[in-house]
């Protein structure tokens, strides 16, 4: 595998990560268990912050006047990528809620 697919897949993976721990995080805050909630978090937003790395990475070189090849895998990395932003701050916004509903329901 060619270096710039290897970063696009790094890309891919970690974005994947990124929404595999912020999922998990809810379903720990459904269950009542906000530590282990709050770390699974933390390695969403290492994942994300990987993945924002390397995509920002493709922005300098074509900021640099590096010509950027786009393919299919590049453009499914960016859409990974943007999926789990977005997704990770719902999820954030859901955990607060459900951290409401169970202390209600106490």
């Amino acid at each position: 595998m060619k270096t710039l697919e290897l970063e696009i897949m790094n890309i891919i993976i970690n974005a994947g990560d990124c929404k595999n721990h912020s999922y998990a995080a809810l379903n720990l805050v459904n269950e009542g268990k906000y530590e282990d909630a709050e770390e699974e978090m933390e390695r969403a937003n290492d994942a994300l912050a990987k993945a924002h790395d390397t995509q920002t990475l493709f922005i300098q070189r074509e900021a640099g006047g590096e010509k950027v090849d786009l393919s299919v895998l590049f453009v499914h990395a960016q859409d990974h990528l943007m999926t789990a932003m977005s997704e990770k701050v719902l999820i954030e916004q859901i955990i607060q809620l459900r951290k409401v509903v169970n202390s209600l329901l106490k």
